[in-house]
């Protein structure tokens, strides 16, 4: 199973925090699950540290790559077909980053790792 981890999902994962479900847990520590992180997330830790919402993720923030690198995780680019399914998308949700995070995990034919309920009335995969 092909995992695409939405942000706060890897931040708990290398923060080791329990908010990250079991399941999510045993699915990311699966080494026969590859594990991809969207360039959406790097984009939304960085946005966010820079303005306050995650003051706790300045080494995320400044070393994205190497960190991701560093789990074993493969980056996930944003592509124009991405961007423009998130475009096309009919439902409410209005975030951005979770909007491309859903495009990608549907046009790539990934789970998303995410606790965000409401990302279901799109028909992604979801695991929590």
């Amino acid at each position: 199973m092909r995992l695409l981890l939405d942000t706060h999902a890897l931040i708990w994962w290398l923060a080791g925090d329990e908010r990250l479900s079991l399941r999510a847990r045993e699915a990311m520590s699966d080494e026969v699950n590859p594990i991809f992180v969207s360039a959406a997330s790097a984009m939304e830790v960085a946005t966010k540290f820079r303005i306050g919402k995650l003051p706790d993720a300045a080494l995320l923030a400044e070393d994205f790559e190497a960190i991701i690198a560093g789990q074993g995780f493969s980056e996930l680019s944003i592509s124009v077909r991405h961007a423009r399914l998130a475009g096309e998308m009919g439902i409410a949700h209005k975030d951005p980053f979770d909007r491309l995070l859903i495009a990608q995990a549907l046009a790539e034919d990934m789970v998303l790792v995410s606790n965000e309920a409401r990302f279901d009335e799109s028909a992604v995969k979801r695991l929590w």
